[in-house]
């Protein structure tokens, strides 16, 4: 299985870069070919600017900083993101990955007759998110958790047919302690080693 992991959390020593480092380590040993993208630490640019979106239902995008990304998409079979919720939601980094990556002519292609999408990547069979919150699981759920949406309903619909998908948040982010976080890097390798 060809995974790719798409990291998004700007401070190097996070608790997200122990999430990420047990998620690589755990898809690694059961022989999985990984790839890592770690969105700050490349400085990958999230801004979809004027001529790429005035492009945007034309063309796959020309910005010669995305080709490594869109080859990324169209070698996975599984993609894994790692990331912190804010705000409910999706970090704007990973946001900005989301609209520029999975574009026009690479994840999908707009039919002229304004007919149904088309999914450019049915070969990808796996989803998931692995994630911290610092809102609990019922506020979370309560403000409709649209980063967890956003990935696992609006991306997946352009997967595979049945596509398979994790979610693992710890919650309660703020007032974690060294055991709950041990307790989530486990629950993480547990649930990775049957993704």
């Amino acid at each position: 299985m060809r995974a790719l992991v798409v990291y998004c959390h700007p401070v190097p020593d996070s608790f997200c870069a122990a999430v990420r480092d047990t998620a690589v380590a755990t898809l690694t040993a059961r022989g999985w070919d990984v790839r890592l993208v770690d969105l700050y630490a490349e400085g990958f640019n999230p801004v979809l600017g004027a001529d790429e979106r005035r492009h945007y239902h034309d063309r796959a995008p020309t910005d010669p900083a995305l080709a490594p990304h869109i080859d990324n998409l169209k070698w996975a079979e599984a993609i894994l993101f790692v990331y912190p919720t804010w705000w409910y939601g999706l970090p704007a980094m990973l946001k900005g990955w989301l609209d520029r990556v999975w574009a026009t002519d690479v994840a999908f292609k707009l039919p002229a007759d304004g007919g149904r999408i088309v999914s450019l990547v049915p070969h990808i069979t796996r989803l998931g998110v692995v994630t911290t919150c610092g809102a609990t699981w019922l506020i979370s759920f309560l403000m409709g958790q649209p980063g967890r949406k956003t990935i696992l309903r609006g991306m997946r619909a352009l997967c595979a047919k049945g596509c398979r998908t994790i979610y693992l948040a710890h919650y309660d982010m703020d007032r974690s302690t060294a055991a709950s976080r041990a307790a989530y890097l486990e629950k993480v390798r547990r649930r990775l080693e049957k993704f």
